[in-house]
């Protein structure tokens, strides 16, 4: 399984997620095609074990977090 982190957005009344190209390429997605994506939240807002940690930069939204 290949694993890549992706920003959501709001479009509408929606939440979109958009696919870096290499995934894509990597995977020969094509447009139209049904995929099977699962989610997995990598930051928690507010409290609790993340107390404390400042609010992610440009450099770290697509960076892994191990």
């Amino acid at each position: 399984m290949t694993e890549c982190l992706a920003k959501t957005r709001k479009v509408g009344g929606s939440l979109v997620v958009t696919l870096p190209k290499e995934l894509v390429e990597a995977k020969k997605i094509k447009e139209g095609e049904i995929i099977e994506i699962s989610i997995k939240k990598l930051r928690k807002d507010g409290f609790g074990i993340l107390k404390g940690v400042g609010p992610f930069t440009v450099e770290d939204e697509l960076t892994a977090h191990v």
